[in-house]
Parts: C-alpha cells; sequence; structure tokens
C-alpha cells in the first residue's frame, strides 16, 4: 500500500521527470514529503509565477531535446498552493499556454470533507487555471489519479502542446491505495495532413504570381525536421519567406537567402509585407499588430494557404483557400514534393530572383534595427549589446525578454534551429524564470550548451528573486539585462497611439527613478552581479560570465 501523494510521485518517475518546481504549502506536505523519498529534484521558487516560469522554459527547452532523443519526455511539473497560489501563477501559466510549453501544473487542495467551512486560501481552483489550460480537473478520489495524472501527461504532450492543470486534494494525498501508475502509452503526432487539400495547396502555389510564406512557431515546435520542410517548401515553390508576428522560436534559419524579416507588429508595415497575391500560413498562431489595426493585414482578394497542426488557428483570421490539419513537418515535405512537380525551373527562377531583389532592397533597413544616432552618449545602443554578445558566444541558447531590444537581436544574431525561445505571451515576468528553467535543462544533456538570458530591466523587475533559486542549486545561466531604466515599450506605444514624440508626453509610471541597482539586487540573492556602463565593457564582461559556473548577472546601460 502507498499513499495517493507516494502513488503520484512513483508515476513521476515512471514517467522521467526528474525536477518538480514548485513553492510549497501546507496542502503539498504530502507530495513534498514523497519527493523528499524519491530520486526527483525539487526547485524552489520563491514565488508560484517563478516556479510555473521555470517550468515553462524547462519543458520548451526539453522539447528541443525530444527530437533528438525518444527517451526525454519534454515536460516541466510545476506545484502550487491552492488558490492564491495557483492565482499567483496565472501570468506565466498563461504566458506557457501561448507558447505551447507541456507544463503539468498541480495544486494541493483543502480535504473535500473540509471546504463546506471555506478555510483559508480556498477556491475554486479547476476553474482558475481552465482558461489557461487544455485540461483543468481536480483528483477526487485516490483510486482515479493514476487515470487522471496520464490523462494530463498525455494531454500535455499530443499536439498541440500547452499546459494542464490538476487540483490534488489533501485527502487524496493521504488515503492509501494499492494502485500502480498506468503506462503513458504512445503520444500520436498531428499526422500528415488530407491529401486532396496539399493538391488544392500545391495547384495554388503553382498559380501564384507573388507567394510569400510567413512561419511560425508552431513550426519549430514539430521539430528540426519540419524547420527544413520550411526550407524545402521555401526552395521548391521560390518563396519569399518571413516569420509571423511575435514569432518566439527559430522556425526557419535567418542566414537563408530566402529569409527576409519577421513581420513587424506594425500595421502599415505589416499589410506592405503581406501585400501579395499568395501567402502561405505555415504553423502560426500570434500574426497580428500588438494594439486594434484599422484596415485589414491582408487583403481580402489575397489567396491564402493555411497548414498546421492546430485546427483552432487555421483559417482563424483570414479565410482559408487551402486548409491543411497536421504536422507542420509532415505537411510541408509532402507539399513541397507536389510543388516540385507543378512549378517549371522559369519560373522558379524568376521567383527567387524577386526574392533577392527584396532582401536587397531592405537590407540597410533591417541592419540598421537597434543602432541610434545618440553619438555623445556614453551607454551601448541595442546594437552594439547584441553585436558584441554575439561575438562573444555566437553558439550561446536565448532566451529572450528583451521587449524593445528583442528586434535588434532577432535581426542582428543569425539564428539556427533550436536556438531561440522567448515570451511569446507578451507579459512581462517569464523571460527570467524561464531562462533558468532552460538552464536546467540544458545541463541535463551530455554537451550542454551555454544558456544566455537576454531581458529588459523591467522584465528583469518583475522576479529578480529568480536568482536565488539559480544560486541555491548551481545552475550555470548568464542574465544580460538590457537597462535602458524605464518602460520603452509604454513610451513607444503612447508615441503609437497619440502621435508625436518623445517631447510631446509626460510619462507617467514608465521611468525607474530611483533606478534599482540591478547588480546588487542580484549579489544578495547569491549570484554575481556587474554593472556595465559602456559598449567596451560588454565583450570582456560576457566572456567571463559565460567562464563562470555561477549564476551572473550583467546589467548594461543603453540608451533608447
Amino acid at each position: 500500500m502507498q499513499t495517493g501523494s507516494e502513488l503520484f510521485v512513483t508515476a513521476l518517475e515512471q514517467y522521467g521527470v526528474s525536477h518538480v518546481f514548485g513553492n510549497p504549502g501546507t496542502t503539498e506536505l504530502p507530495v513534498l514529503k514523497a519527493l523528499g523519498d524519491s530520486e526527483i529534484e525539487y526547485i524552489l521558487g520563491l514565488h508560484e509565477d517563478i516556479a510555473v516560469g521555470m517550468a515553462g522554459g524547462y519543458a520548451s527547452t526539453r522539447r528541443y531535446h525530444a527530437h533528438h532523443d525518444s527517451d526525454v519526455l519534454p515536460v516541466g511539473v510545476a506545484n502550487l498552493h491552492l488558490a492564491p497560489g495557483l492565482a499567483h501563477g496565472l501570468g506565466n501559466l498563461y504566458a506557457a499556454k501561448v507558447a505551447g510549453a507541456p507544463v503539468v501544473v498541480t495544486a494541493g487542495n483543502h480535504s473535500t470533507d473540509f471546504r463546506h467551512e471555506e478555510p483559508i486560501l480556498s477556491g475554486n481552483l479547476v476553474g482558475i487555471a481552465e482558461e489557461f489550460t487544455k485540461w483543468s480537473a481536480e483528483v477526487l478520489d485516490v483510486e482515479a489519479l493514476p487515470s487522471m495524472v496520464r490523462r494530463a501527461f498525455r494531454t500535455a504532450l499530443t499536439p498541440p502542446t500547452g499546459p494542464v492543470f490538476l487540483g490534488l486534494p489533501l485527502d487524496t494525498m493521504m488515503t492509501e491505495t494499492d494502485a500502480d501508475p498506468e503506462r503513458l502509452g504512445e503520444i500520436p503526432t498531428a499526422g500528415r495532413g488530407d491529401p486532396h487539400q496539399i493538391d488544392r495547396a500545391a495547384e495554388l502555389l503553382a498559380a501564384a504570381e507573388d507567394p510569400v510564406l510567413v512561419v511560425g512557431d508552431h513550426v519549430a515546435r514539430a521539430g528540426r525536421d519540419a524547420v527544413d520542410a520550411a526550407v524545402a517548401l521555401a526552395e521548391a515553390a521560390g518563396l519569399r519567406v518571413h516569420g509571423e508576428i511575435l514569432a518566439c522560436e527559430v522556425n526557419f534559419p535567418t542566414e537563408h537567402d530566402q529569409w527576409i524579416s519577421y513581420v513587424p507588429p506594425d500595421e502599415d508595415l505589416a499589410r506592405e509585407v503581406m501585400d501579395v497575391d499568395t501567402l502561405v500560413f505555415a504553423g502560426c498562431s500570434t500574426n497580428t499588430t500588438l494594439v486594434r489595426h484599422e484596415n485589414p493585414l491582408v487583403g481580402r482578394e489575397t489567396t491564402c494557404i493555411h497548414l498546421g497542426q492546430d485546427a483552432w488557428e487555421l483559417g482563424k483570421l483570414q479565410p482559408a483557400d487551402a486548409a491543411v490539419l497536421g504536422d507542420s513537418g509532415e505537411v510541408m515535405a509532402a507539399l513541397s514534393d507536389r510543388v516540385e512537380e507543378r512549378i517549371d525551373t522559369g519560373v522558379r527562377d524568376a521567383r527567387l530572383e524577386h526574392v533577392k531583389d527584396v532582401r536587397k532592397s531592405l537590407a540597410a533597413t533591417l541592419s540598421s534595427v537597434g543602432t541610434s544616432d545618440a553619438a555623445d552618449d556614453p551607454r551601448a545602443s541595442k546594437a552594439d549589446l547584441v553585436d558584441r554578445i554575439r561575438e562573444t558566444v555566437p553558439d550561446a541558447y536565448l532566451v529572450d525578454e528583451g521587449v524593445t531590444s528583442k528586434y535588434a537581436l532577432l535581426n542582428r544574431w543569425p539564428l539556427e534551429p533550436e536556438g531561440l525561445i522567448s515570451n511569446k505571451g507578451g507579459g512581462l515576468g517569464y523571460g527570467l524564470p524561464a531562462a533558468v528553467g532552460a538552464a536546467i535543462a540544458e545541463n541535463q544533456r551530455e554537451a550542454p550548451r551555454n544558456v544566455l538570458g537576454f531581458v529588459g530591466d523591467g522584465s528583469y523587475l518583475y522576479y529578480p528573486h529568480t536568482l536565488h533559486t539559480a544560486a541555491r542549486h548551481g545552475i550555470d545561466l548568464t542574465v544580460v539585462v538590457s537597462d535602458n531604466r524605464n518602460y520603452r515599450i509604454l513610451k513607444d506605444n503612447t508615441i503609437k497611439l497619440f502621435g508625436g514624440t518623445d517631447t510631446d508626453h509626460e510619462y507617467v509610471g514608465m521611468d525607474f527613478e530611483p533606478p534599482v541597482d540591478i547588480a546588487a539586487n542580484a549579489e544578495s540573492h547569491g549570484a554575481e552581479g556587474r554593472l556595465i556602463e559602456t559598449p567596451k565593457e560588454i565583450s570582456s564582461a560576457v566572456k567571463d560570465a559565460i567562464a563562470s559556473s555561477e549564476p551572473t548577472v550583467l546589467d548594461v546601460l543603453v540608451h533608447d
């Protein structure tokens, strides 16, 4: 016989879980006790949202590992405390949902025979989590525990991947049972897609005059083979390639001759990029502007082809003239074969020449992203910062929440598949915890990559105590803070909404005065910290931080 909590932990071990991220409370004590008797490492976060963010970064990174090693279970597990603890974790549960991170979030709950007294910290846990998960449920009987844990893991891992929630009542966890964990079983792929729709897509691409491929993050989530399939499709059809708005993974190698840029989150620029006769949306989910746009981003007469593993996204924002539901890689591989049969060499070459012209015409604009005319400012530009990091550690695994520095990173760093994850959800406070989770995941590889968190100062200040977890567990991580000492994104959006320039607005609540000593803050949590005030200091500081086995925070002053 074993208790429900012991059975739960045994199931985690059987499924290959090696870490649980959490912030504990009384109703979690049975699970903590069982974890203490297991080989699973409990990673303490000083806030529930930190625990969920670490689990999300861990899961997204392990998913890349699982593409190459079938023995890897790419799931992050987070354990929270009752209603307020779960509510604290909702920001990064939302982030995990948008990122498609396969995370199993659990929370202890009061015993089922005690809830009528409305005890402290009680609430509708299933309802709280439901909006941000693929499945939200509570285990009300210990005999149901094996089936529900198995189902939770399968739901998180089945495409389109995403977080799930299980409530674990105290009485369920303390009741004895002779049940055993259920085997997880095989996880299905999204399939190869409808052959008729693939043929339809091939015909439309062959007939197109100016076709463009927009790749989204479901491509990277499907694996490196899916990215290769996107390249094969682009080459077979002679397509110009862009990344969807708010792309947060590498869905196409950015050094490829047919790659142009990410679609900007600006109405006029996005419309210009997508002003063509035929668009292929492959694995897209966030391809819209940050605020309301006045006119359609895609013309009503544009032929639209939608591909991907999430049925909800196909034809969501534009009508689909062909729609293929299936694994992004499998579908694009089949489509490239059919397109190659239908397009003659002359047409393909003409399209590639046009792509070359577009790439050449935009080169200067793209290379200027993050640069500045402030020649008398001693601080680094965002372009300076990105260039010096890249020169020092070009093979780093990047975890980004740079916000206003993001596009300098995306446009100036030659990105390869499985080299970047970012905060797709947009709410601050995911990047730093995700970087810690990613570093833990990387450390499980035989040849770990250097993990570099790239975050803005506003992002860092959401959860600076994340560094306590990194120091406590001896996590090898470098965090570079792009620090302009204000919420620059809000100032930029003020100008977009109301017009004018910086001098026309009195910004309320957007400046950090007095500035926070980020380096000292990092040191107070047990990490190494250093303030970088000029560009010439950046390279050596990054080199030293990478060489250190301790978590290190480099607070780099940048100008707007």
